[in-house]
């Protein structure tokens, strides 16, 4: 059953250490595969949970582990790395995904982050030629982060969402916002997909991963992933939102 959009939900922040200048973010959206990579990172990186995001009005889930809880939506830092990750299992339907955003915005805006950017998969048709991550960024993004990587840009069509929200507020503020699309298949996690996205902020951000552990990783939360995708999918198609996009 959709929920009811005449509502407006309300989404809280709470964080115990100031965040990094730079914001990665992973959300729950098709193929999960910008999810995966984000999760992956936080493992391979050994992040602490920092803190978290909670919302009123939507219907919620909460994640569990060995019988212990988890906030579904979570930020990640360490003391001597210059880099914050957030990760949503929290799908958010397109009437709430504004409301979400700006709760985001509101919080870089307190705490000097000075660029976001968000991995992300996308249904698009494609061939094998086409396995690769592309991005979509404000043009500051590009001179930072992209003039010395050879990550091609989507060439037309439209964000929505979440997505559209945080990188229009880029294109009108000195916040710099990246996203970085990959096509993905129906198989969940798409391993490979997130592979092509850690790839990619292994450039952005000079990190150093070990991607042989991808797989095993995966492995391991494959049957969460598959529940949180059933989910998703479940959802009533009025409440969801796409991506479209055209290499």
């Amino acid at each position: 059953m959709a929920a009811d959009p005449s509502t407006r939900p309300s989404f809280q922040i709470t964080h115990e250490t100031t965040p990094s200048e730079r914001v990665v973010a992973g959300f729950s959206s098709f193929g999960l595969a910008g999810l995966t990579a984000v999760n992956f990172l936080i493992d391979q990186l050994e992040l602490e949970e920092t803190g978290y995001i909670s919302t009123e009005a939507l219907p919620s889930i909460t994640p569990f582990e060995n019988g212990t809880p988890r906030h579904h939506t979570r930020l990640f830092s360490r003391p001597d790395l210059n880099l914050t990750l957030l990760v949503n299992e929290l799908f958010v339907p397109l009437w709430a995904a504004d409301p979400f955003a700006k709760s985001i915005l509101k919080w870089t805006d307190t705490n000097t982050v000075e660029e976001i950017a968000i991995l992300s998969g996308v249904p698009l048709p494609h061939g094998p030629q086409e396995h690769q991550v592309f991005y979509v960024a404000t043009e500051d993004y590009q001179s930072e982060r992209l003039t010395s990587t050879e990550i091609p840009a989507m060439g037309t069509g439209f964000l929505d969402g979440v997505n559209a929200s945080l990188i229009g507020r880029g294109m009108d503020t000195d916040l710099r916002v990246g996203v970085f699309v990959t096509p993905v298949h129906p198989r969940v996690p798409d391993v490979d997909a997130a592979l092509r996205l850690l790839v990619a902020v292994e450039q952005l951000y000079d990190l150093d991963i070990d991607m042989t552990a991808l797989e095993q990783f995966a492995g391991e939360i494959e049957q969460y992933y598959r529940d949180l995708e059933e989910r998703l999918q479940a959802v009533d198609r009025s409440d969801s939102y796409e991506d479209r996009m055209y290499m």
